[in-house]
C-alpha cells in the first residue's frame, strides 16, 4: 500500500487562526496508464482513453479542464481513438468491438462487433463519413457513419498479419497501412493495395525476428511517414513504393506519431519516454526546398510515451506514467499567459473522497472497490481528551498521535464496469455509489470497533449510472444526478429510503449534472453540468404524502432561478451556510458569489469583477475541485486545488497586481496594526501537495489527502534503462 501515513500537524493562516491538519497519504490512488489520445480540431478538445477502458475528454479552450468522462470497463481495451464529422467520438479495442459515445449523457450510444478478432487501428476519413479499422486477422473494414449509427460498407484486401497503424491521404483516395515488417497502400474505391514497403529489420546494426510498424502518416505530397519498433523514423514515397530517408532516434520503439494540420511538423513519442519534434525547414535561406529536420526532443516522461498528438500550439503526449503532458509551441502562442506553460496534467478533476466530519471518516474512490478509514486522533495535553485537538503548537509542528488512522472497510464492487461516483454520508451512516448499470445504498452500523454494513436491496431502475450523488447535511436526504439530466431526491430512512421528487432536465437537454452543492439548511439544490450553466432548486418544503398511493405534494415548484451563463465550465461550487450565497469557482480561475435568495451575484462578487484578480491567480493552471466554509467565520471561503490550499477573507481588501500575492507569514513581533495594512484577502499554502482532498472536520480542524508523485512512480513497471554517458 505505499506509506501508510497520517500525521497530525499544525498550521497558522497568517492571521485566520491556527488549524490542526491531519495530513493523509494512504490513500493508494494510481491512475492508469494512457494508451491513446485524439485532438478534434474544431472543437479545440482532447479525448484520451486510458488503459482501464476510461475515456476522458479535455476542453483546451477552457485552462485545459477535463469536463467529462465515461467510466472503464474491464473488458475494454482501447487501442485506437478518433473523432469523426458532427464531434462524434469512435473507439476501438481488443475484445472487437467499435463503440460510439454520447457526448451529452456521458454514456456508451452503442457497440458493433466488426467481426476480425482484436482491434489495433482505426482512422475516420478526412470528410468525417466513413471509419476504417485494421484488426487481428489482417484485414481492413470500412464503416459508414450515419446520423444514428456506423454501418458495414466494405472489407479491403486481407493481409498477413495484424493491422496495426492506419492513416488517410487528405485527400481520402489512399490508405496506408502498417503491420509487421510491412507497410500497405491501398486504393479506396477499389479496396485492393497498390504498393507493399518491406521494412528493413536491422536494429542498431543487429537484424531483429520482425519490425512492427507502430504507426504511419499519409501526407497530402504522397510521402508516408512510419515509425516502427526498430527505433526508426522513415519517409516512404507512395508512388513508387521506395524508402526516401530513415532517421533512427531511439536505442527502443517508436510508438507514436502525429501530424499537425499544415504538415508543417509532427511528433514521435518512443519507449524510452522521449518526445521528438520534427520540422520542415528550408534547405538555405535563399531556397525553396525543404528538408525534414529532428529539431528538439523532449523528456517529460520516466515510461513509454505509447501516443501523441499535434495541436496547433502544442504537442501532447501520454502513456505508461500516466501524465498528459501538453508542451507548447512558443512560436505559436500569441499570449503568454498560461498557454504557454509547460502542464502536466496526472489527477482527474472530479473528486475522488468524501468526508464524514462527525465520525471523521474517509471515504476513497478507486476503480472497482471503496476503502472506508476512520482518521487518528491525539492526546490533549490539558487533562482532557474530549475529542478535540487542543494540543498548542507552533506552525510546522507534528503532533503526536495516540491512535492511527484504521481501515475500517474495503467495499469490493462485482462485475466488470468501473465506480462513476460515490460519497459517505456526514453521520457516516450511509455509503452510496454508481456504476454504469446499478446504484448501491449501503447502511453502516457501528458497535465499539465493529462496523457491519447492511446494502438496501431493490434500488429504483432510474438510479442507474449516476454521475454524481450528495447527501444533505443532516444525513436525511440523498441527491443523485442522473446521465440523463435528471435530479432525483431520495429520503433516507433507518435502512431504507423513499423517492420523494424527481427534477425533469431543463429546456429539453439530456446533458448530465456532473455538480451538486446542497445548502447546510437543506433547503438549496445547485446542479451544474458541462454547458447549461448552474440551477438552483428550493427543496424546503419537498415531502411525500401520508398514503404511498397519494401524489407527492411539491409547494415550491421545480427551477428557483439559474445563474447567468458564463464561457468556461464549473470545477466546483458550494453554498455558503447562513447566507446561502452560492459560490462557483471555473475552469479560468474566476470565482463568482451569487445569492439564492436574493437571485443576483453579491456585492463582494461585483467588486472582484470590477477589479479582477491577481494576475498569478489567474495563471493557476490545475482547477479548483472543492470549496467550503468555516462554520464561524462567514467571510471566509476555504478552496484548494491540486498545488494550493487557499482561504479567501472577503472582508480584507482585494490583492492587485502589485501585491505579493503568494504572501509569507508575517513576522510574529509586527503590530496588529501593521499585519492588517500589508493583509489581503488570499491566504494561500503551498505546503500540501499533490492535493486531492482538503476539508475542515470542525472549526480548528482540517484533513489534507496527498498523493505524492513518487508514490505513484514506485508503483508502475520499472522504465526501459538507457545507458549513461561514462557508465
Amino acid at each position: 500500500m505505499g506509506r501508510r501515513t497520517s500525521v497530525l500537524s499544525s498550521w497558522n493562516s497568517a492571521g485566520m487562526g491556527e488549524f490542526k491538519v491531519h495530513r493523509v497519504r494512504f490513500f493508494n490512488y494510481v491512475p492508469s496508464g494512457i494508451r491513446c489520445v485524439a485532438y478534434n480540431n474544431q472543437s479545440n478538445r482532447l479525448a484520451v482513453s486510458r488503459t482501464d477502458g476510461t475515456v476522458e475528454i479535455y476542453n483546451l479552450s477552457a485552462n485545459y479542464f477535463q469536463e467529462k468522462f465515461f467510466p472503464g470497463h474491464e473488458s475494454r481495451a482501447t487501442e485506437a481513438l478518433c473523432w469523426a464529422k458532427g464531434q462524434r467520438l469512435f473507439s476501438a479495442g481488443l475484445n472487437g468491438e467499435i463503440i460510439e459515445y454520447d457526448l451529452q449523457a456521458l454514456n456508451i450510444k452503442y457497440s458493433m462487433d466488426a467481426f476480425g478478432g482484436p482491434i489495433w487501428s482505426m482512422a475516420a476519413s478526412p470528410s468525417g463519413s466513413q471509419l476504417l479499422v485494421g484488426c487481428e486477422d489482417g484485414s481492413l473494414k470500412l464503416f459508414q457513419i450515419n446520423p444514428d449509427k456506423i454501418q458495414f460498407e466494405r472489407n479491403f484486401d486481407r493481409q498477413k498479419s495484424r493491422i496495426l497503424s492506419l492513416s488517410w491521404h487528405p485527400s481520402g483516395t489512399h490508405i496506408a497501412a502498417g503491420s509487421i515488417d510491412c507497410i500497405s497502400v491501398f486504393d479506396v474505391k477499389s479496396g485492393s493495395a497498390i504498393h507493399k514497403m518491406l521494412v528493413d529489420r536491422q536494429y542498431m546494426g543487429v537484424s531483429k525476428r520482425k519490425c512492427i510498424i507502430w504507426g504511419v502518416a499519409f501526407l497530402s505530397d504522397g510521402t508516408v511517414i512510419s515509425v516502427d519498433s526498430a527505433g526508426k523514423v522513415q519517409f516512404w514515397d507512395s508512388a513508387t513504393g521506395t524508402l526516401v530517408k530513415t532517421h533512427l532516434v531511439a536505442n527502443a520503439d517508436v510508438q507514436s506519431i502525429a501530424v499537425s494540420d499544415q504538415e508543417d511538423s509532427f511528433v514521435v513519442g518512443t519507449a524510452e519516454g522521449t518526445v521528438f519534434h520534427f520540422q520542415l525547414v528550408s534547405v538555405t535561406s535563399s531556397s525553396s526546398e525543404k528538408q525534414w529536420v529532428r529539431t528538439k526532443p523532449f523528456q517529460h516522461h520516466t515510461h513509454d510515451v505509447r501516443t501523441v498528438a499535434h495541436s496547433p500550439t502544442a504537442l501532447i503526449s501520454g502513456g505508461t506514467d500516466t501524465h498528459l503532458v501538453i508542451r507548447p509551441l512558443m512560436e505559436k502562442v500569441e499570449v503568454k499567459n498560461y498557454d504557454a506553460a509547460l502542464r502536466k496534467i496526472t489527477f482527474p478533476h472530479r473528486r475522488l473522497i468524501s468526508c464524514s466530519k462527525k465520525r471523521q471518516l474517509l471515504l476513497f474512490q478507486f476503480s472497482h472497490h471503496l476503502d472506508l478509514w476512520r482518521l487518528g486522533s491525539t492526546v490533549a495535553t490539558g487533562g482532557k481528551t474530549s475529542g478535540k485537538f487542543l494540543v498548542p503548537g507552533k506552525h510546522g509542528d507534528t503532533l503526536p498521535l495516540s491512535k492511527d488512522a484504521d481501515h475500517l472497510l474495503h467495499l469490493k464492487t462485482k462485475g466488470p464496469e468501473n465506480i462513476i461516483c460515490s460519497c459517505v454520508s456526514p453521520c457516516g451512516s450511509w455509503i452510496a455509489y454508481s456504476t454504469a448499470s446499478r446504484f448501491f445504498l449501503c447502511r453502516l452500523n457501528y458497535e465499539h470497533d465493529n462496523i457491519s454494513l447492511h446494502r438496501v436491496s431493490k434500488m429504483p431502475a432510474f438510479l442507474r449510472s449516476a454521475v454524481q450523488i450528495l447527501f444533505s447535511e443532516d444525513s436525511t436526504k440523498l441527491f443523485v444526478a442522473s446521465n440523463q439530466g435528471s435530479l432525483h431526491i431520495i429520503r433516507l430512512l433507518e435502512g431504507s429510503f423513499k423517492h420523494l421528487h424527481t427534477f425533469q432536465a431543463q429546456s429539453g437537454t439530456v446533458e448530465s449534472m456532473c455538480l451538486l452543492a446542497v445548502s447546510p439548511d437543506g433547503n438549496w439544490l445547485a446542479a451544474s453540468g458541462t454547458s447549461a450553466g448552474v440551477h438552483v432548486y428550493n427543496v424546503k418544503h419537498l415531502k411525500v404524502a401520508g398514503k404511498r398511493s397519494q401524489p407527492l405534494t411539491w409547494a415550491l415548484r421545480e427551477l428557483h432561478c439559474t445563474v447567468p451563463a458564463y464561457n468556461f465550465p464549473v470545477t466546483a461550487l458550494a453554498i455558503a451556510p447562513k447566507t446561502n450565497n452560492l459560490v462557483i469557482a471555473h475552469s479560468d480561475q474566476q470565482i463568482f458569489e451569487y445569492s439564492i435568495p436574493d437571485k443576483q451575484y453579491t456585492e463582494w462578487s461585483r467588486t472582484i469583477q470590477k477589479q479582477g484578480f491577481h494576475y498569478l491567480w489567474l495563471q493557476r493552471d490545475t482547477p479548483i475541485t472543492h470549496i467550503s466554509f468555516h462554520p464561524k467565520r462567514p467571510m471566509h471561503i476555504l478552496l484548494h486545488d491540486a498545488y494550493m490550499f487557499c482561504i479567501i477573507d472577503k472582508s480584507l481588501p482585494l490583492p492587485n497586481d502589485k501585491t505579493l500575492l503568494y504572501n509569507p507569514l508575517p513576522p510574529t513581533n509586527e503590530s496588529d496594526v501593521i499585519r492588517r495594512r500589508t493583509a489581503h484577502a488570499f491566504k494561500i499554502s503551498k505546503r500540501y501537495k499533490p492535493l486531492l482532498f482538503m476539508d475542515l472536520l470542525d472549526e480548528r480542524t482540517l484533513v489534507a489527502v496527498e498523493r505524492p508523485l513518487d508514490d505513484i512512480i514506485a508503483q508502475l513497471p520499472p522504465p526501459i534503462k538507457k545507458k549513461k554517458f561514462g557508465t
